[in-house]
């Protein structure tokens, strides 16, 4: 079965053109639809309710948490083998979804990501920040998706489910799962103008998404070795603030130097005290990550398959 996951906030107009829509594209499926309203204050909830029938399930968040948690509640709520994701505003099309569902199941892949040809935004203030960010992330990550904004995308579900969505991290999917041994593909999908409401995107967006990247980054190389990067940057501060505190010695010595307040000194000290600093900070990380593997029964690995005489478990 497929489940079809919408995050939506005020989208009041769109929602009867968008149950429409999904319904007319998943003739022919086994599926269902969760519908997850994140905090909305016009009538979204309303017509959703209205507009549901027995495959769509309508979630109610209590408050705007964001898309990232929207997105995490549908996904909890999904009882499918398969989940697609895409936005509530119709400019996702939702007649990509058997064809990214096809190949998934046609060629093996674990997520199907859309890549939005002729997107039908602003070029100043959406396509081009976008090219950027897109641009920025692939060469961070080594995660070689063209369109990270997209939110069209199709998983199998054991991937999506433990994605660890929080905060604004739905921009990072792709990372997310390639951080799970996910195989990716992306292919071309269909974009919309917007036909109703207004866009929830700013360019305020660009910061978050460039703080979000340098947490991903630490996420990929370091989540399960978190001294390798404290320890590295600590044993490098605290051994040149040494060099530079031995070299001033050196200098008072034989020179007989006035060393005391010079705004180097204190520099070095600085160093050293921030190496310090740094290596204690990764004791504590490798600490916090062990508990939060443990205590939880979590594993450090994902097995894909096991064979027993060449047949699979």
């Amino acid at each position: 079965m497929l489940s079809v996951v919408v995050p939506v906030m005020n989208e009041e107009d769109n929602v009867k053109p968008l149950f429409d829509a999904i319904k007319t594209a998943l003739v022919g499926l086994e599926w269902e639809a969760v519908f997850v309203d994140d905090g909305s204050t016009d009538h979204t909830v309303a017509r959703m309710k209205v507009e549901a029938d027995h495959r769509c399930k309508v979630v109610v968040l209590k408050k705007n948490y964001g898309q990232s948690t929207a997105m995490a509640a549908g996904i909890a709520e999904a009882q499918g083998e398969y989940i697609a994701t895409m936005d509530g505003d119709l400019q996702n099309d939702p007649s990509d979804i058997p064809m990214m569902l096809s190949m998934m199941q046609r060629e093996g892949w674990d997520l199907v990501h859309g890549r939005r040809a002729n997107r039908q935004d602003g070029a100043l203030l959406r396509k081009l920040p976008s090219k950027i960010a897109n641009s920025i992330i692939r060469n961070a990550t080594d995660v070689h998706i063209s369109d990270y904004g997209c939110t069209l995308k199709v998983f199998r579900s054991d991937i999506a489910k433990n994605l660890g969505l929080y905060g604004e991290l739905h921009r990072f999917i792709p990372v997310l799962a390639k951080m799970q041994g996910a195989s990716i593909t992306e292919v071309d999908v269909k974009h919309h103008a917007r036909r109703f409401g207004s866009s929830k995107y700013g360019i305020n967006r660009t910061f978050k998404v460039m703080s979000d990247l340098m947490l991903m980054v630490f996420f990929q190389k370091y989540i399960q070795k978190p001294m390798h990067f404290f320890g590295t940057l600590g044993i490098a501060s605290f051994l040149i603030g040494l060099l530079i505190g031995l070299a001033l010695t050196i200098h008072k010595f034989v020179a007989g130097a006035d060393i005391g307040g010079r705004p180097l000194l204190i520099f070095a000290v600085g160093l050293v005290l921030g190496g310090i600093q740094l290596v204690s900070f990764g004791f504590i990380a490798e600490l916090i990550m062990r508990t939060y593997y443990e205590s939880q029964g979590k594993k450090v690995f994902n097995i894909k398959e096991i064979s027993i005489g060449g047949d699979k478990a």
